[in-house]
This record gives structure tokens, C-alpha cells and sequence, in this order.
């Protein structure tokens, strides 16, 4: 079993990569293998809603973003995580999302999903629920921890002051895996829910 962990943070060993560390300690722990991916030190541009990856099954811009396309489709757990700028997620990691959920064609359901912000001080909450968005989208469960998914710390290695952040992070990791486990077994011995056809309706319509 495997999580794919896809860091937001353009500084290398930063707040956020310290939060990150302790779930991976934990998914460790726990028989969880996982990758970690940087992406916020990269050159990643947004979408432009040009349709390509419908016909070729990968997005135009052939960049990190493909490279995570299979390491995504192999992982039973995505953890996404990101400092908090003006109450949002960092922009790179934002336009990675977009086009990694929209190019990606295969069946993300009951793939365990969890986010996980750091800020100095406010703004958690809303980039919080920003990146729980992709999952909920997507038919993945969510996964929680004791409080919402978020570490505080404003200079570089502030976080590993904030014992309750970290603690969050071991328990949020440690409920991912008990959750992925459970589905394993749950898809084992009763399969996969029923699908039905998308119904697309749109708000104006003839």
C-alpha cells in the first residue's frame, strides 16, 4: 500500500516539508510506503482548457505533472499540502492540482485523500477547504485527524515547536492508513459501490 504525498512548498526542509515528515514517519510506522514529490519549486503553468488530454489520455504540458499522473494512479492515499499565502494554497501547487485531476482519466474512487496546510497564523482553515475540494470531486474519502489538518510556524523550523500540529499530522496519518486498509479489505470482501452514468445537467440548458 502506498501514498503519494505531493508537497506545495517552494522551500526545500521548510515548515511545511516538517509537517510532511511526520506523517511520513507515521505511514512508516504503520506499513505505509510513500513518495514525496516537491512541486513548489517547479516551473508548472495552469490549464488552458485546450481538451488535449481527452485525446491522448495526458495533459499538453509534458512537465511534473505527467510524471505524477502514474505514481497517482498506482497510490491507494494522496496527501496534498501547501503554506497558506493570502488564505490560499500556493499558486503552483493549485495549477499542479488542476491539471492532474482534469488530465487524469483514470478512476479515483476510494482512493484516500487528505490536505494539510501551515501558516503563520490565519488562513488555514480556507486553503484547507480548497484542497479537500479535489478529493471530494472525485469520489475519495477524506481522511481527519483530532483537528484540522494544520501545523503554525512563521521562520524555517518553527513547526516542530507546534506539538499539537505535529501530533495532528501523526494521527492524521495514522487514520489515512487505517482507512486505506479498511477499504482494501471492505473492496475485498464486498467490491466496489455501484457507479451509475454521470448525468451531466448543465444550468442553462434549451
Amino acid at each position: 500500500m502506498k501514498v503519494l504525498i505531493i508537497n506545495g512548498s517552494p522551500r526545500v526542509g521548510g515548515n511545511t516539508s516538517i509537517a510532511v515528515d511526520e506523517m511520513v514517519k507515521t505511514f512508516h510506522e504503520e506499513g505505509i510506503e510513500t513518495e514525496v514529490a516537491q512541486i513548489g519549486n517547479k516551473d508548472v503553468r495552469g490549464c488552458i482548457a485546450c481538451g488535449s488530454c481527452g485525446e491522448t489520455g495526458k495533459c499538453v504540458f509534458d512537465d511534473v505533472v505527467n510524471e505524477l499522473a502514474p505514481k497517482f494512479e498506482e497510490a491507494d492515499g494522496l496527501v496534498v499540502a501547501s503554506p497558506v499565502y493570502y488564505a490560499s494554497a500556493n499558486a503552483t501547487l493549485i495549477a499542479c492540482l488542476d491539471r492532474l485531476f482534469y488530465s487524469t482519466g483514470f478512476d479515483k474512487s476510494m482512493k484516500v485523500g487528505a490536505s494539510v496546510v501551515v501558516a503563520r497564523r490565519g488562513g488555514c482553515s480556507a486553503t484547507f477547504d480548497e484542497l479537500n475540494k479535489y478529493f471530494t470531486i472525485s469520489n475519495m474519502p477524506v481522511a481527519s485527524s483530532q483537528y484540522w489538518n494544520s501545523a503554525h510556524g512563521r521562520a524555517q523550523g518553527d513547526v516542530k515547536k507546534d506539538l499539537e500540529g505535529l501530533q495532528t499530522m501523526r494521527v492524521l496519518a495514522r487514520n489515512m492508513s487505517f482507512l486505506i486498509k479498511s477499504i482494501a479489505l471492505g473492496k475485498e470482501k464486498y467490491g466496489m459501490p455501484k457507479t451509475e452514468e454521470h448525468q451531466w445537467t448543465h444550468f442553462i440548458m434549451d
